[in-house]
């Protein structure tokens, strides 16, 4: 019987595995891991405000090489924008060059042609001032009437041929004066015409189309 009540009071090895640790181990080792974990975490902090506070010069070498190169390919852009910005310049201004040249060519081309006869002209026009004072002369002689007529017929026709080409007399007399048809010689006082007013012609005038080849000789009133 005392055996048996020994037996029964020693405990077994289960028992022994599955007992309660003691609660003072226990509690200095979760202050333990509480200190550790704080400790990681201040160090954390420590890291994240260090890495804040750092000056620029101290930045990673990777992230500051990447800065200069987009510095670099910023300046390259602005290079070439300026660049094209000054051939686009040079092309309009030659482009303008170009189509007031090609415009004064033309003008001048269509001057050419409209007044082709302005030289042949120039160079008739003292054989016309010749007929005209020879047609002013009178004859009784019929012999010389004669010889009038045919000048006369030769001066309408080089007067018809010229007005072919747009050549026409300068009207003058009893037309207001303008001097840029008519050439002012003489001034009289003359109640028959109004002031600047022509009132006689010496040499006619002569213009081809809206060309004035020779203005009018003229007297006028005062």
């Amino acid at each position: 019987m005392e055996q048996q009540k020994a037996t029964q009071e020693k405990p077994t090895y289960e028992q022994e595995r599955t007992a309660p640790e003691p609660q003072e181990g226990k509690a200095e080792e979760r202050a333990k891991n509480e200190q550790q974990e704080e400790s990681a975490g201040n160090a954390q902090q420590e890291n994240m405000q260090a890495q804040q506070e750092a000056p620029e010069e101290e930045q990673p070498k990777a992230e500051q090489g990447q800065n200069d190169e987009l510095a670099a390919a910023n300046a390259k852009i602005a290079e070439l924008e300026a660049k094209i910005k000054e051939m686009e310049n040079r092309y309009l201004r030659l482009y303008a060059d170009f189509e007031n040249f090609r415009r004064r060519t033309r003008q001048e081309m269509e001057a050419a042609e409209k007044y082709r006869a302005q030289s042949l002209v120039s160079d008739l026009l003292p054989a016309l001032d010749n007929f005209e004072r020879a047609l002013k002369i009178e004859t009784e002689n019929e012999q010389a009437k004669s010889i009038l007529q045919g000048m006369e017929m030769v001066y309408r026709s080089l007067l018809d041929a010229l007005k072919k080409e747009g050549v026409e007399a300068i009207e003058a007399v009893g037309k207001p004066f303008d001097p840029h048809l008519h050439q002012a010689v003489m001034q009289v006082e003359d109640s028959n015409y109004e002031p600047n007013t022509v009132v006689e012609e010496f040499q006619k005038g002569y213009k081809l189309k809206d060309r004035v080849i020779r203005p009018a000789m003229v007297k006028v009133s005062q």
